[in-house]
């Protein structure tokens, strides 16, 4: 049985992770966090994610309750996420992080952190965005410079970053399929006379509004051809269930940083 412990609790993710755990047998519920004096602190966490009484009270101290666990699945901010990373990482405790957003000298410091414990880290924890990031690298190799590389991405209006860190992985992994460094490909908006497009970039286009839950679609753009590939997230249910397998597979797992493709078995 791997014990755990849910932060964000109350949150978009954190709600249907910790209501969707009681699908899962071999998982136990032992905690479940938010921010310091959130107005639902005190209260079963089961009733505010309507699955009935679940006998584990939302706390805004993880501290408090970190040592009933096996495995943190945090859907936090990148703040709050270092801060329990840290905790984490102090009580030998693995996790599970489906926060984005993070720069390039965060994810750094986050490798640094993962030297004691196990982490699975990916932005997007749906298997089927999973097996296209796979699919994808596989079709940038075959078609090399050929084909032009565009990206755009759609999320509801409340989604604070941009693009989306699924749109980013895209763009990393396509990128070191075809030999290019993003950072210095990597276009995110166009106006004005900006001249023909280069033969390297990639661009990532970013829509935001309503409750889009998340659409990605990947162009390779021909001469007299082109292939797009779209995934199309109708729920938060998928991200939750990934999630939640992602515990499974981390516990007892050696330390280090791992990711979606990791937990399946895709490397």
């Amino acid at each position: 049985m791997t014990k755990i412990i849910v932060t964000g609790a109350t949150g978009r993710m954190g709600n249907r992770i910790t209501a969707l755990s009681k699908d899962y047998h071999a998982l136990r519920l032992v905690g479940a966090a938010e921010r310091k004096g959130h107005e639902a602190v005190g209260k079963d966490i089961g009733h505010i994610a309507g699955m009935g009484d679940a006998g584990v009270k939302l706390t805004d101290t993880l501290e408090d309750i970190i040592d009933a666990c096996d495995v943190i699945i945090d859907f936090t901010s990148i703040s709050a996420t270092f801060q329990h990373l840290k905790l984490a990482a102090e009580r030998k405790k693995a996790m599970v992080i489906g926060t984005t957003g993070f720069s390039k000298e965060d994810m750094e410091s986050i490798t640094g952190m993962c030297k004691d414990i196990p982490v699975v880290l990916a932005p997007n924890m749906s298997v089927g965005v999973n097996l296209l990031l796979k699919v994808l690298q596989d079709i940038a190799k075959v078609l090399g410079d050929d084909y032009d590389i565009e990206i755009v991405e759609a999320h509801h209006r409340l989604k604070k970053d941009a693009p989306s860190g699924t749109a980013m992985k895209m763009a990393q992994v396509i990128a070191g399929a075809v030999n290019r460094d993003f950072d210095e490909v990597g276009v995110y908006a166009r106006k004005g006379l900006i001249g023909e497009r280069t033969k390297k970039e990639i661009g990532i286009q970013t829509l935001r509004g309503g409750d889009v839950v998340g659409e990605h679609t990947v162009f390779f753009y021909g001469l007299g051809e082109r292939i797009e590939i779209t995934h199309k997230a109708s729920s938060r249910d998928t991200f939750a269930r990934g999630a939640l397998k992602a515990a499974l597979w981390i516990s007892g797992r050696k330390p280090g940083l791992y990711d979606m493709q990791d937990v399946l078995g895709l490397k």
